[in-house]
């Protein structure tokens, strides 16, 4: 049995669909579910606001690879296009921990490199599990506290989009 963290993102088309689309890829699995944060655009700035959220899955037989995978997946199903880094994007979906794994691996770094700064992972985050700790960097209610202000502050909970009707 393995557990992930995975961060969803999306910020073309009709995002709440997207992020939808993955809850539903995800199926079973899925063992909760963030609520919708709205954010600015993170690296390149020039770009549509995201819609972020947060899943906890769990599943027999699925390791670190088997989530990437599966995220992959469900990127392609969103006909997502890989044209720049950072850029617009119909689904994003990140494998941000997967129980205690390490991995420096280029193709599947974890914990997912960033996750410390990103108000965008780790306020969803909190919400599902408030004593979560992010391998080697701690508490994440720590981190959150380190964010600027801004950028806490920027991530705008959504109650009125809710991806499990």
């Amino acid at each position: 049995m393995s557990r992930a963290v995975l961060s969803l993102g999306s910020n073309l088309g009709d995002r709440l669909a997207h992020l939808r689309s993955a809850v539903a890829g995800f199926g079973d699995a899925v063992e909760a579910v963030s609520p919708v944060y709205e954010t600015a655009p993170w690296g390149v700035v020039d770009q549509p606001d995201f819609l972020n959220a947060v899943l906890v899955v769990r599943a027999d037989g699925v390791d670190e690879w088997g989530w990437l995978r599966r995220g992959q997946e469900l990127e392609r199903a969103a006909e997502r296009v890989r044209e720049q880094r950072w850029g617009p994007r119909t689904l994003d979906v990140d494998v941000v921990v997967v129980d205690g794994v390490r991995s420096d691996e280029p193709e599947l770094l974890l914990p997912h490199p960033g996750t410390p700064e990103r108000a965008t992972v780790l306020v969803p985050w909190a919400v599902l599990e408030p004593d979560a700790v992010l391998p080697g960097h701690g508490p994440i209610a720590e981190l959150i506290a380190a964010l600027p202000a801004a950028d806490t502050a920027a991530a705008t909970r959504r109650d009125d989009l809710l991806l499990r009707p």
